[in-house]
């Protein structure tokens, strides 16, 4: 295994200057947020032009990726597949594609994002028309050598007020998303900060769903026990702000309460050597480019000792 980040984290710095950056502090891959040039999503990035994408760009980042001594883990866009506007969600789709293109001419092997939700439909007419999008989109992947990795984010308020604007974030709809398409390219970017936020056990599933285990996201979470108790399972419903949100938040890994070392230990035990990618989210390491440095070093400095 080896440590990498996801690199939306760094704002609008070049994709040159994010890897050597990276480089320098002892990553060994970055993990490329490939969003549409013009988007309003939060944490998102564009570090490439997917949609013109070209042969001899993606030659030169090799080169300078190949000087900086990493690899590039994965392509990340993460949107609504299933966005209930037809127009939109094609739009998507296509993006997607384009992604997975970007991905074969930079020799990288997986691309990842979100299956999303139709807010108008059951979640079992959402399965269905899942199965349809991404027998699709899995395919098109498919005949191009890529892995396509879903990340297991509940995307709570996303679409609706406290409700998933996904249908991808527990084991059991695992199941049936891989019974519904059930590709051998097709799997997870597994990150436990978000089984652990809903307060679901995240090592036992390692082992269950070990052959669709693709990418790892390193993002831990913390549980306000007091909270809870408060708030319940479904969480804060009123003045809901980042400075007070619920009984979790996001932290960087070894300032929340996920067990690196077993996880780490649980990976190992079912073969698994690839990145363990920094996803950081922690709103105590936000605000300027030096906060966010400063949290990523430290979760580098704390999964170094571990892996």
């Amino acid at each position: 295994m080896y440590i990498g980040l996801l690199t939306g984290c760094l704002g609008g710095m070049p994709l040159k200057e994010k890897a050597k950056w990276a480089s320098e502090h002892g990553f060994k891959a970055l993990e490329l947020s490939c969003w549409p040039r013009t988007n309003s999503r939060d944490y998102s990035g564009s570090e490439i032009d997917v949609a013109n994408f070209t042969k001899s760009e993606a030659e030169e980042i090799k080169l300078y990726f190949k000087e900086y001594g990493l690899t590039i883990s994965s392509i990340a866009y993460y949107d609504n597949n299933l966005d209930r506007d037809p127009k939109k969600r094609k739009s998507i789709n296509n993006h997607f594609k384009k992604c997975v293109d970007a991905a074969m001419l930079l020799g990288v092997s997986s691309v990842g994002t979100f299956v999303g939700k139709n807010i108008d439909k059951s979640l079992e007419e959402n399965f269905d028309e899942f199965e349809v999008v991404f027998k699709e989109l899995v395919k098109y992947a498919e005949d191009k050598g890529i892995k396509v990795v879903i990340e297991n984010c509940q995307m709570k308020g996303w679409q609706e007020k406290g409700v998933p604007g996904t249908i991808s974030f527990t084991p059991e709809l695992w199941r049936e998303m891989f019974r519904r398409v059930p590709n051998k390219n097709f799997g997870l970017n597994y990150d436990p900060s978000h089984l652990h936020a809903m307060l679901i056990d995240y090592i036992t599933p390692v082992k269950e769903f070990k052959n669709r285990i693709f990418h790892v996201h390193a993002k831990d979470a913390e549980v306000f026990e007091d909270k809870l108790k408060t708030y319940g399972v479904f969480d804060k419903q009123l003045n809901v702000c980042n400075e007070d949100f619920g009984y979790w938040r996001y932290r960087m890994p070894g300032l929340g309460d996920i067990n690196w070392g077993k996880l780490i230990n649980e990976l190992k035990e079912i073969g698994y050597d690839g990145v363990v990618s920094i996803e950081h989210e922690d709103p105590l390491y936000e605000g300027s480019e030096g906060k966010v440095k400063e949290g990523l070093q430290l979760g580098i400095d704390y999964l170094e000792k571990l892996i």
